[in-house]
């Protein structure tokens, strides 16, 4: 028999939510507001959208920044997959402090490291320095979440695979695979997210030339934040629920076929 659970935890439960999505709510309602202030609530407009959409430098560096989002999450989750595996099949004592050092590291110390490495190789930092960053850093998410779902995978699986005459690479191809798919998903998704909204590696591997949608909102709200960085906000979270709508239905067919 199943135990009610008490008031007590519904109304915690309830506070931290509002506190997490009340703010969120905020800046969705706000973008549509009549006035350059976001002081209070003067009217419903959607010139906000308008003139967000005609600001060349906006587009610009929305553009960067999903190209390399989308470039060093498809990298590093490549890379994380096959950290997490080897992780999880061969129990060193150096490798686990190499794949993690980059998420324990702060941020300012591995900025100033990757700056001072680019330099030294004499790479011209932009968009390829920035994509090269993020891949360092975003490496460790995934193949965190690749080993979580190595480590509850029946391994009777692929040996019973083995054992029908699979080779390693058709073992993991047909069998390991489609069952660590949906921990490959969510790594792809944490290095999307992690890329998209990073600000401080960004600021010091862009150079003068290249810019992001972080580096752009923080030269706009240096003076005010206007309904326009609100209206940028609401379309970076319709992109991040769309992606978690997309990740959750790909997922169970995933896991369906793996069965």
């Amino acid at each position: 028999m199943k135990r009610a659970i008490p008031l007590w935890m519904w109304v915690a439960a309830l506070a931290a939510y509002l506190f997490l999505y009340v703010p969120l709510a905020v800046v969705v309602v706000f973008s549509f507001n009549d006035s350059k202030l976001n002081a209070q609530w003067v009217g419903f407009t959607t010139a906000w959208y308008v003139k967000l959409f005609n600001n060349e430098q906006m587009l610009t560096a929305a553009r960067n920044s999903l190209v390399i989002a989308v470039s060093s999450a498809l990298a590093a989750t490549v890379l994380g997959t096959m950290a997490g595996f080897a992780l999880h099949k061969y129990k060193t004592r150096v490798l686990p402090v190499l794949v993690f050092a980059p998420i324990a590291m702060p941020e300012i110390l591995m900025g100033v490291a990757l700056l001072m490495f680019f330099v030294l190789i004499n790479l011209t930092l932009g968009i390829v320095s920035i994509t090269l960053a993020h891949v360092a850093f975003c490496i460790g998410y995934a193949a965190i979440v690749v080993r979580s779902r190595l480590a509850g995978m029946d391994e009777s699986l692929v040996e019973a695979a083995r054992d029908c005459g699979a080779r390693p690479w058709q073992a993991f191809r047909h069998v390991t695979l489609p069952l660590i798919m949906p921990g490959v998903i969510a790594g792809a998704l944490i290095a999307f997210t992690l890329s998209i909204d990073d600000f401080v590696i960004t600021f010091f591997t862009a150079g003068a030339t290249a810019s992001t949608l972080p580096l752009q909102i923080y030269s706009m709200v240096k003076i005010a934040v206007t309904p326009e960085v609100n209206a940028v906000s609401t379309l970076l979270l319709l992109l991040t629920m769309a992606l978690i709508a997309v990740a959750s239905r790909i997922a169970p067919g995933v896991l369906n076929v793996a069965k």
